[in-house]
């Protein structure tokens, strides 16, 4: 039963919005536009062609030897996609070395750690500043407790990270489908709802190469898989959030508890308005939300003044909007995959670790 609070006024005042909301409004609309072929898409078609040509020329050079991709001397496992924008490789990351560990597996993490400030390769552990290692390595940092570094070059942040942590059995690498030069040993490709969109490549869609092409396994979370998806090699994945907020210090307060109260939410992801549509269901209000661009950096971004609204926001934007209010409450997403995934990945296992040394 949810605790009693401050009752939602029947109606309310036109509240600001940020001026940063319009771009998340632009990617949407793309978003939207990538969804069918549209007008507007094919007067974009031109230009995916020209895009297609160079992907296609970039991965014949790697397979004729001509460009060389370089392995760290551990088993990677890249986790990506095919289609721009989020698709939810981070949860599933996180899913994955929690998996490793429980296998008794040591797991370090590498990423590119896209919107950072810096250009280094760093560390990223759990009191690392977002802006310094990018918001999904600070994530990952805090949730698994395992190491994880992040370079402009993945194989840069292998080879520190193994340099640091010479004991790691396995790599998982968060994005890179498309980052050749770095050798891997397993590929999952990510698909959200929207699938393939159009089936176009970019400009004109979402693709970021050709699909269908060959990976190990795909993880999706709508009804079916993308079209030209081996079935055999296809789990499902469902999302939801969790029953529950979590304060900066790691304390919990119940869903329940929010409902009644006037929420201020924000999401800085790639859809955020799902973020939105999952607290709403849970019967919480939201009389306040900020769509804000992926991967924004709060350092701009005003709350509103009034002390009757509560902040929520996703667990990923927590990392940064903690350090201007230590106030808001962070919703996890929890990942339900398909239990096959995991059993068809412990029998690659055994052999991909005996050759990764």
């Amino acid at each position: 039963m949810a605790a009693t609070g401050r009752q939602p006024p029947s109606s309310h005042p036109a509240l600001p919005r940020p001026a940063t909301q319009g771009s998340a409004n632009v990617a949407s609309g793309l978003q939207k536009v990538w969804q069918t072929r549209s007008l507007a898409a094919w007067a974009l078609w031109p230009l995916s062609l020209v895009y297609r040509t160079l992907v296609g020329v970039r991965r014949r050079l790697y397979g004729a030897g001509l460009l060389t991709a370089h392995h760290p001397g551990r088993p990677v496992i890249v986790v990506g996609n095919v289609i721009a924008g989020g698709a939810g490789k981070t949860p599933v990351v996180i899913a994955m070395v929690q998996h490793l560990q429980s296998r008794g597996l040591r797991a370090g993490v590498i990423s590119r750690g896209y919107g950072r400030t810096t250009r280094d390769c760093r560390a990223a552990t759990p009191d690392s500043p977002p802006g310094e290692v990018g918001d999904e390595p600070a994530l990952i940092a805090r949730s698994c407790g395992v190491p994880v570094f992040v370079a402009p070059r993945r194989l840069a942040a292998a080879q520190a990270l193994l340099a640091a942590h010479p004991d790691t059995d396995i790599l998982v690498c968060d994005d890179g489908l498309q980052h050749l030069a770095l050798a891997r040993d397993l590929e999952i490709c990510i698909f959200n709802d929207d699938g393939v969109g159009n089936g176009l490549l970019l400009p004109a869609g979402p693709l970021r190469e050709p699909w269908p092409r060959a990976v190990d396994w795909v993880l999706y979370t709508g009804e079916a898989p993308p079209p030209g998806t081996d079935p055999a090699r296809a789990h499902r994945v469902q999302r939801r959030l969790a029953s529950f907020a979590v304060r900066q210090d790691g304390s919990r307060v119940p869903l329940s508890r929010l409902q009644g109260q006037l929420l201020h939410a924000v999401a800085a992801v790639a859809r955020p308005e799902s973020f939105f549509a999952m607290l709403r269901a849970e019967s919480l209000h939201i009389a306040q939300a900020d769509a804000l661009p992926d991967h924004y950096d709060f350092d701009s971004w005003k709350r509103l003044t009034s002390n009757d609204y509560t902040l929520i926001c996703t667990e990923k934007d927590a990392v940064k909007l903690w350090q201007h209010h230590p106030d808001a409450l962070a919703v996890p997403l929890q990942l339900h995959i398909d239990p096959a995934f995991f059993d068809a990945l412990d029998v690659r296992l055994p052999a991909l670790l005996a050759r990764g040394r």
